[in-house]
């Protein structure tokens, strides 16, 4: 059945290489043994997996995203514990435990996103409702939901801004069924999203519906990639400007079909630089509820394998944390 596995230190150790005058992550990371234990945490950051491509594959994508949650903590783990990031900061809660379903039609795929969705917000909201900062590694994009709709009840149903760097607006009509293309339209429908900005959206992935539906609507806003390589302005600075009005609570989404050469279901050979996006997170001056990192893969249902994807969401997480931790254990 499905559930939540909870790591222990123990499980923490196994996945950390030790070595002599060195201190790893691993070492000073943070565990709990139960839900009710988040709360005592000195750790703001609670990091967590969903190792599934059930939502990408219901939406006709190749499979493999679930390969991305371990590689990513692996390189997360065997980073450096120094001044920079000590490691005590973050809480590894655990990973999501997600069966196949029995019927792997399309409808019976969609059919397991909704029991996916419903697995999912409970343990966000208990993480966001004692006052800490979730961050996710997926699994699809089709999670966005289940996170953006429990961080918004963790917030008292204060309903989420958020912003989502992305060459997919993910907006797809709720009446398919769930799937990875349609969460930001869900949490919209649903109730739970204010104000939705896509950051990189690219113009070749937008039918004329969607490109009318964005312009005419008050509460989504679009950064075309295609205006991004004709600006002037530096990623950052028109990033900064893009964000300026977005109020908190605010999430924000990275999905990694964005980046360039990361290996995903719709991977790009023109999107951000991975350092243009690690530019964006450490001048960072938002306080993000949560973190949402989705759709990369080490390794495709097609054969394609990339093992550089783990520490591409290593850095992502770890200049997050550095940027947004200073005014965080400022707050009371």
């Amino acid at each position: 059945m499905d559930s939540f596995n909870i790591y222990t230190q123990s499980d923490v150790l196994a996945l950390t290489n030790q070595r002599d005058g060195e201190v790893k992550l691993g070492e000073k990371i943070l565990t709990v043994s139960n839900l009710d234990e988040i709360e005592k945490s000195n750790a703001k950051f609670v990091l967590l997996g969903i190792p599934e491509d059930i939502g990408v594959r219901a939406n006709l994508g190749v499979a493999g995203a679930k390969t991305a949650w371990l590689a990513a903590l692996k390189s997360l783990l065997n980073m450096q514990s120094n001044n920079f990031l000590v490691g005590d900061e973050i809480l590894v809660l655990g990973h999501f435990e997600i069966d196949e379903p029995t019927d792997t039609s399309l409808q019976g795929l969609r059919e397991k996103v909704n029991q996916i969705d419903a697995l999912v917000y409970p343990i966000i909201q208990k993480i966001v409702s004692v006052g800490k900062i979730p961050i996710v590694i997926g699994g699809g994009h089709n999670n966005a939901f289940p996170i953006i709709s429990g961080t918004s009840m963790g917030k008292g149903n204060k309903k989420m801004n958020v912003v989502n760097i992305d060459a997919h607006a993910d907006l797809r009509n709720r009446a398919e069924g769930r799937h990875s293309g349609n969460s930001f339209s869900t949490a919209i429908g649903s109730g739970y999203l204010n104000q939705y900005q896509i950051f990189g959206l690219q113009q070749n992935y937008v039918n004329q519906n969607l490109a009318d539906e964005i312009a005419a609507s008050p509460n989504i806003k679009a950064f075309y990639f295609e205006d991004l390589l004709q600006s002037q302005k530096s990623i950052v600075e028109n990033f900064t400007a893009f964000t300026a009005n977005l109020k908190e609570p605010c999430g924000l989404e990275i999905d990694l079909d964005g980046i360039e050469n990361v290996l995903s279901s719709a991977q790009t050979s023109s999107g951000f630089g991975l350092n243009e996006i690690r530019k964006i997170l450490m001048a960072n001056t938002k306080n993000y509820s949560y973190l949402h990192i989705c759709e990369g893969a080490t390794e495709l249902a097609d054969g394609r394998k990339d093992s550089k994807t783990g520490k591409t969401i290593a850095y992502l997480v770890s200049d997050f944390v550095k940027a947004l931790r200073p005014r965080i254990y400022q707050q009371p």
